[in-house]
């Protein structure tokens, strides 16, 4: 290795310990914040354990105003309990983490995005922007998803659960944290199918055929994992869970295909 090579790599580490400290930094300052709005925090966190949350009142006014009367999710009240002596403290500390995450995660992106872009040609920049702007929304759609529809039924249903009428159910602190952040990941990750299946077509590894040649298959797989991911088990539920995922590989048909189509219209342009 040449002289100048192992300069631009001790200046590209140098670029790159600045963009950490940087990210690391705003990360910070943003738990920091999270962590001083604590009631504010707490209060969308908790949300979907009572039945003032929005989603419940919405399938309320819905049962009301069509008969569905099966559907009316009724009234109800978890109960907490917290057996661990400095839970709640971490908990407040884990959650905060996560919130200044999500804050400062535009900046995130920008600030890493600087650092590979000078790595990449101009086509590869321009489909690059793209790129983080949708697979960000996607990400943001599919937590959405999760603390509107999927966590609060999945949830109302286990809370009520019993195997025992003389045994009650009081929820650790942990469990329903623990559960509400690690299901918003799931979902904002199968959310980003038309992203991944798009990098995919774009490095010649998946064509629309095989999508529409497997689409059964994904029906079956989708349908599992949404039974899965919601243990409610009601016809309702599962298809609120079902249908936007399936649309998602819908979706994915179009775009692999477009691309595909863009591809071949580009290779037969005379040079």
């Amino acid at each position: 290795m040449s002289q100048t090579e192992v300069s631009s790599f001790w200046d590209h580490l140098d670029v790159l310990r600045k963009v950490l400290f940087r990210c690391l930094t705003a990360w910070a300052i943003g738990a920091v914040a999270a962590f001083g709005f604590k009631d504010i925090l707490f209060g969308l966190l908790f949300a979907p354990s009572t039945d003032s949350f929005v989603s419940y009142r919405g399938l309320a006014w819905l049962c009301a105003h069509t008969g569905w009367q099966s559907l009316c999710p009724g009234s109800f009240q978890a109960s907490f309990i917290n057996t661990e002596l400095a839970a709640q403290f971490m908990t407040h500390i884990k959650v905060a983490l996560w919130a200044g995450l999500v804050v400062v995660s535009p900046y995130l992106i920008v600030q890493l995005y600087g650092f590979v872009a000078p790595a990449l040609y101009d086509k590869e920049k321009r489909h690059a922007a793209p790129i983080i702007i949708w697979g960000s929304l996607l990400f943001i759609l599919g937590v959405l998803m999760n603390y509107f529809i999927i966590f609060p039924f999945a949830f109302r249903f286990l809370n009520n659960y019993q195997v025992y009428a003389e045994v009650h159910n009081q929820i650790s602190l942990s469990s329903y944290v623990s559960n509400l952040l690690m299901l918003s990941l799931l979902m904002g990750i199968l959310f980003e199918i038309p992203i991944v299946n798009y990098l995919l077509a774009k490095a010649g590894l998946l064509q629309a055929d095989t999508l529409k040649k497997y689409r059964r298959h994904a029906i079956v797989g989708i349908a599992i994992v949404a039974a899965v991911i919601t243990p409610t088990g009601d016809a309702v539920t599962l298809t609120l869970v079902t249908l936007p995922i399936y649309l998602l590989y819908e979706a994915s048909i179009i775009i692999v295909k477009r691309h595909s189509t863009k591809e071949q219209s580009l290779n037969h342009e005379p040079s």
